[in-house]
């Protein structure tokens, strides 16, 4: 399709595209509240509970190439619509879930969410990036990412209060109670997610429908070809791209391990002794400032070398992290909410660096970077274990060991070594269009 006067301008079709990383930003930062409420509902330990990440982000591992065979196939902006079609889906199987109740279905029915999300990312992050120019990849896709933490700030302070709205018992105290209460107990905490989840399933069919009404412009106009003979194997000569896989491992999983540990950190009596609802609308803070950051690191990234800022945002979470284990009450609490300013750029800047000058390749560099974001699986079930047996606070070395590396990409492991080929016919896309 050639543009025409009846397709959108990149600017509007960049402002549709972005309702959906704000919805999609929210949904994944809604997984922060499920862990204290799951665990208080089913009785288990936090390697149990964090089986919520597990499930959730290895979706994106099993299902990113599939879903770049989608793309392939049928195009961004029908990719589009079908994983929001999908992630409908997956909030919607929340309500038998929660009426069994049951936690396999619950973590069925995240899987099945993820994979939606999984597809929109694999179709929206290159699509918005291809909309605009060049020289302003990491300041426009940074800034499109605060968008997306505007939905991670958002949801859980109005819907985190709604599901944690019922009084947590402890283990102790639950066990303490008749079988016939146990029961009834577990029931009425778990459907406490049925409504949330079932505006969210409608809103995001009310976004599906949206999406198709609007005649948002096709990239296919400027010439990308429409077969991809090249392999992964290719892509991953590149030593910056290896690197940055990496990278995006170990951000996406450090990011998620204090995400998800947050609510329960805030209510031990030593950090911040408050209830898990109040906890939840402190998380906001945490991906609040991830939304402010991003605002402020578009700004800074047209004047500061992308791969320095990175370094420096990564040495700061780090002086927090240390912080936060060695001290307590409010210093500790907050010196925790506030790695969620530093976090901020990293994702798009280790994404966009990663698939720096590889032409023809980015479509498979991006699959591989997407699919690294299985770290927000493994990482988190690590902390877990190191909770489990020396406490939550001292667990927080896991993410430190990730931070200590990203420090390391955005000094050396970043610079490209070199252009990878063009596809006959079809321009190169352009350095750092992508995510």
């Amino acid at each position: 399709m050639n543009p025409s006067s009846r397709t959108m301008s990149n600017t509007a079709a960049i402002a549709v595209v972005s309702l959906i990383f704000l919805t999609w930003g929210g949904l994944t930062s809604l997984n922060d509240v499920l862990i204290p409420h799951l665990k208080a509902v089913f009785s288990m330990n936090y390697v149990q509970t964090l089986l919520i990440q597990f499930t959730f982000f290895g979706a994106y591992f099993l299902m990113s190439i599939p879903a770049g065979a989608v793309v392939s196939r049928i195009g961004y902006k029908a990719s589009i619509v079908v994983g929001l079609l999908v992630a409908a889906a997956g909030a919607a199987m929340f309500f038998p879930a929660a009426r069994l109740p049951s936690y396999g279905l619950f973590l069925t029915a995240l899987f099945v969410l993820a994979s939606g999300i999984t597809l929109l990312q694999v179709s929206a992050n290159p699509y918005i990036a291809l909309l605009g120019s060049a020289e302003s990849s990491h300041s426009r896709l940074t800034f499109a990412q605060a968008l997306n933490s505007f939905g991670t700030t958002a949801f859980p302070y109005f819907i985190g209060p709604l599901i944690l709205a019922g009084t947590v018992l402890g283990a102790d105290q639950i066990a303490a109670m008749p079988v016939a209460e146990q029961i009834a107990y577990r029931a009425a905490e778990a459907r406490s997610v049925e409504m949330p989840y079932l505006m969210l399933a409608g809103g995001l069919l009310l976004l599906a429908v949206f999406v198709i009404t609007m005649k948002i412009p096709s990239l296919r106009a400027e010439g990308t070809p429409t077969r991809d003979n090249h392999t992964f194997r290719e892509a991953l000569a590149h030593p910056h791209l290896r690197w940055g896989v990496i990278g995006i491992f170990m951000y996406v999983g450090a990011e998620v391990a204090i995400g998800s540990f947050l609510i329960n950190y805030m209510a031990e009596s030593s950090i911040g002794g408050l209830t898990e609802a109040s906890a939840s609308q402190y998380l906001s803070w945490y991906w609040g400032g991830a939304m402010v950051g991003r605002f402020i690191g578009a700004a800074l990234m047209t004047r500061i070398d992308a791969r320095k800022l990175l370094a420096f945002a990564a040495v700061m979470v780090c002086v927090l992290l240390v912080v936060t284990m060695t001290t307590s009450g409010r210093v500790a609490m907050w010196s925790a909410l506030a790695v969620g300013l530093f976090n901020s750029i990293m994702f798009p800047t280790i994404f966009t660096t990663a698939i720096e000058r590889l032409g023809t390749l980015t479509s498979k560099a991006s699959s591989l970077l997407v699919m690294a974001i299985v770290g927000g699986a493994i990482i988190p079930l690590v902390q877990a274990a190191l909770a489990d047996s020396i406490g939550i606070q001292n667990s927080f070395l896991v993410p430190l060991a990730c931070y200590v590396y990203i420090i390391w990409y955005g000094l050396r492991g970043s610079r490209p070594s070199g252009a990878a080929p063009t596809m006959a016919g079809a321009p190169a896309p352009r350095p750092g269009a992508m995510h």
